[in-house]
């Protein structure tokens, strides 16, 4: 999604580039998966992982791998992100290289190190700095050479989506975090907080694009994801009526609802 947005409001201003394009999205793709497998194998050694777990099949819980081979799975995912990487400081600079390197940092910490931002209840800033700001931003500049108002606030209408499927899991997990000490912004302040985030999310994603094309930062073609603000309050509904594992439909379907945004306002600008 944040590769689709940037690319296409680069699009819309004559700057095209596709080795760019692919190798951030596969290096992007690689992060998110490193940051997947990390988080399997990390939660089930902090014990987040029990039987009594509510939320889909994990493969490290389940034993349908070991410890060992999903350390190993994630160390080909960093070694393809690093490759990725390699290009694009090529293009970019090195600037851009340390910024992988802090990316693929903040998704070992995210559920690692002494101190896991999902522990504290950082999680969800960091998801909507990383998967949406810097994501974008850096695709963007990677193509054009500079940093567009527009790509910031599409850093926003990607992130904001993004944080909520991690709301999805924090509602549902509710019960089994506070055990294992898991101390997400829902276990600190409640399922109203989370079901308010939550709504917060997709309809701010909603908000912040009315307000972009409202001061002329987004090209006037972005108007196209309003299509979506039905489905955001349909979503934001679904989610206030269900509670524990009834919640993991919604994860695959807060997942869906951002990408169809991200491709709506992508369509509209390019066409």
């Amino acid at each position: 999604a944040p590769v689709c947005v940037a690319s296409a409001i680069a699009y819309a201003q004559g700057r095209v580039h596709i080795l760019v394009t692919l190798a951030a999205l596969f290096g992007a793709l690689f992060i998110q998966i490193f940051a997947n497998l990390y988080n399997d194998v990390a939660d089930f050694r902090r014990g987040a992982d029990t039987p009594s777990r509510l939320g889909p099949d994990r493969v490290t819980q389940k034993g349908w791998m070991s410890e060992k081979q999903v350390i190993w799975a994630c160390v080909v995912s960093v070694v393809c992100a690093l490759l990725m990487g390699v290009y694009l400081a090529s293009v970019g600079g090195w600037p851009i290289f340390v910024l992988g390197l802090v990316s693929l940092l903040f998704a070992y910490l995210y559920t690692g190190g002494p101190a896991p931002l999902a522990y504290t209840g950082l999680g969800d800033v960091f998801v909507l700095i990383f998967f949406g700001e810097v994501a974008v931003c850096a695709t963007y500049y990677l193509i054009t050479g500079t940093v567009h108002p527009g790509a910031v606030v599409l850093g926003l209408i990607v992130g904001l989506p993004t944080t909520a499927i991690l709301v999805v899991n924090n509602l549902r997990d509710q019960h089994t975090d506070a055990q294992a000490k898991k101390r997400t912004l829902v276990v600190r302040f409640g399922t109203t907080f989370g079901q308010i985030e939550y709504a917060v999310c997709l309809l701010g994603a909603q908000l912040v694009l009315a307000l972009g094309l409202g001061f002329g930062v987004l090209p006037v073609g972005a108007w196209v994801g309003l299509i979506a603000l039905p489905l955001a309050v349909w979503r934001v509904a679904q989610l206030r009526a269900r509670s524990g594992a009834a919640l993991n439909p919604l994860l695959g379907a807060t997942a869906r609802h951002g990408l169809l945004l991200s491709f709506l306002v992508s369509a509209g600008v390019v066409l």
